[in-house]
């Protein structure tokens, strides 16, 4: 894949990323980029955002019918999805990086990876759940 060229946005967007463990969508990343850049646009935050994850300096989460949320953490790692809340957390889990040789049993062809996530209720959803069946 041939460089790109240098953008200011686009880095700004990587540091973002980088600096939260929220896992935000693009609106979130375009809210915290325009205290930067005023004038950027949510189409130049997709875009930038779409060549960081093709470049692999970034992670595109699909959260299902949520909108997609946005990880600058690159190395293999879980996320959990709250089902309540839509909350993206890290699952801190040891690998489980040998599912991809019981895949590849009596499959045939070549697995080269996997993307996993969990889901079902964060610990403030759960406490919130119980709070309520108990009023």
């Amino acid at each position: 894949m041939a460089s790109l060229k240098y953008s200011r946005q686009r880095e700004v967007i990587r540091e973002y990323l980088n600096s939260t463990t929220d896992h935000p969508t693009a609106d979130m990343v375009y809210a915290n980029v325009r205290e930067i850049f005023p004038n950027i646009s949510l189409g130049t935050v997709y875009r930038n955002l779409n060549l960081l994850v093709r470049e692999g300096k970034a992670v595109k989460i699909d959260c299902g019918d949520v909108s997609e949320r946005f990880d600058g953490r690159t190395d293999n790692h879980y996320h959990f999805i709250c089902v309540d809340c839509n909350r993206v957390s890290d699952l801190c889990i040891e690998s489980i990086e040998h599912i991809n040789t019981l895949a590849a049993n009596g499959f045939g062809g070549d697995i080269h990876g996997h993307k996993t996530y969990f889901y079902g209720r964060c610990a403030e959803c759960k406490s919130n759940r119980l709070q309520e069946e108990n009023e």
